[in-house]
């Protein structure tokens, strides 16, 4: 038989025991509360930055709210000197090709041109590494056929980079009408279309209908499910991006397939 002391210490053993089993639940209860905050958090923030993104699209200085086309010097800089034929940007001899399926009305292709394009430009492009394509791939709405065929229809007067690069710079918010003839023909004029009846005459053909049907068939066989979505292809091969690549990414990808 347990004698008094040893009944005692076996009884604060046991309560020792019992309240940390209750302090550990109490920690794991806060943990929960403080993940849950945490997670409501991350969401506020997401949210702030997308209505910061709509305001900044929707800035009244440019041309996607009726007033002058901001960037065109910039642009006309970063393109300088490179060959255009259609949508495609660089050497027509490189044996490599970046492709970039994204539609004009995406806020993600716009960061997209902001953050990434310019390196694939500066530094695969000028060198002669590949070439760089723009294919429209409509996923936003219903004026997002419209917006590429007006940048097809100036890739036919060698300044469709020039009309896809000020696009983006002059972004409003998807599907909030902004895409007018008005918006169009000041992207053009921007971009250096110089014949502004034959590209009136050019976007509205309906023979670009089958070259974005073409596109959107491709996208999907792809496995690609959203804007931007890059394709690097060459003489060994091609690689696909489930993801957005980094420039990195991309300048590995090109020397895989040379």
């Amino acid at each position: 038989m347990a004698s008094r002391k040893e009944q005692k210490e076996q009884l604060r053993a046991e309560r020792e025991a019992r309240e940390a089993a209750e302090q550990a639940a109490v920690r794991r209860k806060r943990l929960v509360q403080y993940g849950a905050l945490a997670g409501l958090l991350a969401v506020v923030v997401v949210a702030a930055l997308i209505i910061v993104s709509q305001n900044n699209s929707d800035d009244a200085s440019g041309a996607g709210a009726g007033g002058d086309v901001a960037d065109v010097s910039l642009v006309e800089n970063q393109l300088k000197g490179i060959p255009q034929h259609g949508l495609v940007l660089g050497d027509p001899k490189a044996k490599v090709s970046v492709i970039e399926f994204g539609d004009l009305q995406c806020p993600v292709c716009k960061e997209f041109s902001f953050q990434v394009a310019p390196d694939i430009i500066s530094q695969i492009v000028r060198k002669g590494e590949a070439t760089y394509e723009f294919r429209p791939w409509d996923i936003i709405g219903p004026q997002s056929p419209i917006a590429s065929k007006a940048a097809l229809a100036a890739g036919e007067q060698g300044r469709g980079w020039n009309f896809v690069e000020l696009f983006y710079r002059n972004q409003g918010t998807e599907n909030s009408g902004y895409v007018t003839d008005d918006f169009l023909t000041s992207i053009a004029a921007g971009a250096g279309v110089t014949d502004m009846d034959k590209w009136n005459s050019d976007r509205k053909s309906s023979r670009w209908n089958s070259v974005l049907s073409k596109n959107d068939s491709t996208a999907k066989g792809l496995g690609f499910t959203g804007t931007p979505s890059v394709l690097v292809q060459g003489p060994n091969g091609k690689k696909p991006f489930a993801t957005i690549p980094t420039v990195s990414q991309i300048e590995a990808a090109v020397k895989s397939v040379q």
